[in-house]
């Protein structure tokens, strides 16, 4: 595994412990030797985390929509930025780069980030882990809303299963580690193996 995406919030949110998380993400990846690859933008936890990656001597990979750049929210410090057209560019590129996915505490934009990769993963487009950050209960009563599309019959228990949850950085990066995917949705083991 060399690059970790991570999705977070683009704002700091109301309590200090965000941050301090955000900080131990970005140093934690580039301590290991693996490559931060986030959404580009200087600001929020978005910003925190790029710092600290960069800080603690870790190469760091932006890709940002060139409208954002526009508005002048683009880190201009890391390893590279990419500018992409659009946020759909921009996913499809942090999805190509990345090897793992986590999602920090964040708004609309990281969960919906988060579930696409998540979703792909459960298709087979890639299979890559995914993961939640969750610090403070933050992500609670998101992963009981996936449990219960389980429990109704919406969700198959081997991919909630395989969804990595931990309250810390570390236990994420070592599940990444001895990550197994589970058997794509309409496939079968011979399908993958064939």
């Amino acid at each position: 595994m060399n690059s970790i995406c991570v999705f977070c919030g683009s704002s700091l949110g109301n309590d200090p412990i965000y941050q301090q998380i955000a900080q131990a993400t970005g140093q934690a990846i580039a301590q290991q030797g693996q490559t931060l690859v986030y959404g580009g933008g200087r600001s929020g936890l978005m910003g925190v985390v790029a710092d600290s990656a960069l800080q603690a001597g870790g190469q760091v990979i932006g890709i940002i929509p060139q409208a954002l750049v526009d508005r002048e929210l683009a880190h201009t410090g890391l390893t590279e930025l990419y500018v992409v057209n659009d946020m759909h560019e921009r996913k499809t590129k942090m999805a190509e780069l990345a090897d793992a996915f986590v999602a920090l505490p964040g708004g609309a934009g990281t969960m919906e980030e988060i579930f696409e990769q998540w979703t792909w993963n459960q298709l087979g487009i890639h299979r890559k882990p995914c993961a939640f950050l969750n610090i403070d209960g933050f992500y609670d009563g998101l992963i009981q809303t996936i449990q219960d599309s389980v429990d109704r019959g919406f969700s198959q228990a081997r991919f909630v299963e395989n969804l990595i949850v931990a309250d810390n950085i570390h236990d994420i990066l070592t599940a990444f580690l001895a990550y197994q995917p589970a058997t794509p949705k309409w496939m079968s083991v011979t399908d993958i193996q064939g």
